[in-house]
């Protein structure tokens, strides 16, 4: 079987983490439990997935010329990613995430640094890279010109293409045109679409996007998620009840996962199934790219059940 080759295009950040009790309210100062420096970003916590699940894997990204960058640079050493086209900003500090995890949960504020200095012109130097992937995996912390830059010429090369929209941003339809898979979470869904997203409100808002070209799948949280295609019904595939110790990584973990199981040739159902198992493994270890199951715990995993079901 080919070994799938995934392209990530995106964020790399070191992440503050703080533990405590409860959230401090405004000019209030409260006493954590712990800190931790974690490598994390969306861009980069996407590709330590896909590699652990087994994926040749590069990065595409940028980072500052201090301490954090090189630490986010032998992070993705470690799991074997290509990173050679990791550009170093000089006169530009690392991309930070303070994360504030508390009963489980969190709350993340994010400085982009060096990853806004990701330009389209230097989407442009890996032509041959994105040439050669089998999936091209993007997300919003990055700039959107450069998003749009990256997904115009995927899309001209015949690539597959998913979106994770995350931060959530208005996007314009050119861009959501060449996506072939978006994956927003309920709120992303609703700021995309200007819809709501409750209840059987969420099938319409689906099928607004759907109506641009793309097929969407919305992560719900402890409900699972859903997906569906231009032509096809709603379906959902229900969650798994695991012992939640860090949602930092949730939607990083699933959007791997999905990227991972379409590259083999997997449905969208199988794909979606898929992703459902990682994500749910990934909760329940600390630290975002720390908790990235490998292909040997989802497959042993998968000896759960799982619903799919047409809404």
């Amino acid at each position: 079987m080919k070994t799938p080759h995934i392209v990530v295009i995106g964020s790399l950040n070191m992440d503050i983490v703080i533990e405590a009790d409860r959230s401090p309210q405004l000019g209030e100062t409260i006493l954590g439990q712990n800190a931790r420096f974690i490598p994390g970003g969306k861009g980069a916590n996407q590709a330590v997935a896909a590699a652990r699940l087994g994926a040749r894997t590069t990065m595409i990204g940028a980072v500052g010329a201090d301490s954090f960058g090189q630490d986010l640079l032998l992070a993705l050493d470690n799991d074997k990613i290509h990173r050679d086209s990791v550009k170093i900003v000089e006169g530009s500090s690392t991309g930070v995430a303070s994360i504030y995890i508390t009963s489980g949960d969190n709350s993340i504020v994010v400085v982009p640094g060096a990853n806004y200095k990701l330009l389209p012109e230097d989407i442009d130097k890996y032509d041959d890279i994105i040439q050669d992937a089998d999936i091209v995996l993007l997300q919003l912390e990055i700039p959107l010109e450069t998003v749009r830059h990256a997904v115009t010429k995927a899309k001209a090369m015949g690539k597959t293409i998913i979106l994770n929209p995350a931060p959530a941003q208005a996007l314009p339809e050119d861009l959501l045109r060449n996506v072939d898979y978006i994956t927003p979470n309920r709120s992303e869904l609703s700021l995309l679409t200007g819809m709501n997203t409750e209840g059987e409100a969420l099938e319409a808002a689906m099928r607004n996007l759907t109506q641009l070209g793309s097929n969407v799948v919305t992560t719900l949280g402890e409900e699972g998620s859903a997906f569906l295609g231009e032509k096809s019904t709603l379906q959902k595939v229900s969650g798994y009840k695991v012992p939640v110790i860090d949602t930092t990584g949730a939607g990083d973990s699933f959007n791997a996962g999905l990227a991972y199981s379409l590259a083999l040739g997997n449905s969208l159902e199988e794909s979606v199934a898929f992703a459902a198992k990682v994500s749910a493994l990934a909760v329940t270890r600390f630290g975002a790219q720390a908790g990235m199951p490998s292909l040997e715990e989802v497959t042993m995993f998968g000896n759960h059940t799982m619903g799919v079901e047409r809404a």
